[in-house]
Order: structure tokens, then sequence, then C-alpha cells
């Protein structure tokens, strides 16, 4: 695998200790459905998190939570769905974002809550 893809994992494993460290129960990562993918499903006081990483090594002209485009949401919206519905989820769903900003040996990270809506 690439080094691109080595950051992406290591994002969402840093994600995924944050959300422990703040409460949440994982519930699964890398939730595949069709073409779409969940980065971390989680957990936390009757509230579904379904959250998308995003990890950069530099914070330029975009900002990295806006990397998230319409058709990802569509997307997320999809596998979320498929996820509640076969999983027979009885909780509130909420889409956050989590961004993972590397400065050279550091991290900072940001949890965006309903980060957008599902409509």
């Amino acid at each position: 695998m690439g080094k691109h893809y080595d950051f992406g994992k290591e994002g969402e494993d840093l994600a995924a200790a944050f959300l422990v460290q703040n409460g949440y129960q994982l519930r699964t990562r890398n939730y595949r459905y069709l073409k779409s993918e969940i980065d971390i499903i989680a957990e936390q006081d009757g509230v579904l998190a379904i959250v998308e990483v995003k990890s950069r090594k530099s914070d330029y002209v975009q900002g990295i939570a806006e990397a998230v485009n319409k058709k990802k949401i569509q997307q997320l919206v999809k596998a979320a769905d498929h996820y509640v519905s076969t999983q027979n989820v009885q909780l509130e769903i909420r889409f956050d974002i989590i961004t993972i900003l590397k400065n050279a040996n550091s991290f900072e990270i940001e949890h965006i809550k309903d980060a957008f809506y599902h409509f």
C-alpha cells in the first residue's frame, strides 16, 4: 500500500482512539455497502455517530472538512441506511466528521458533530 493509504489508516486509528477516549463505544470500522464506505460507526448516549475521517498533512486552501462533498454525503447516507436497517438500529443517527491535521510530529484532531444532515 502507498504512503497516502498508510496516513489515512493512521488518521482513522487516531480518530477511533479519540472517540473511545471521549466515551464512545465503537461498533464497527470501514463498513462497506456497494461502493460506499463508512470509516467509523460509534455509539454514545443513545446516538449512533456515522463518522467520516479526513486526514491531511497541511491545511491548504480548502479546509479539511470541506472535502466531504455532495456525492460523498450521498454515499455515506446510503451506507448508513443499509447498516441501520440490517442491524435493526433504533437510535438517533448523527453524521460527524473528524479531521486530523498533521503538523511536523503532532496531530490536531477536530470532531465536528452534526456536520451535515441526511435529507
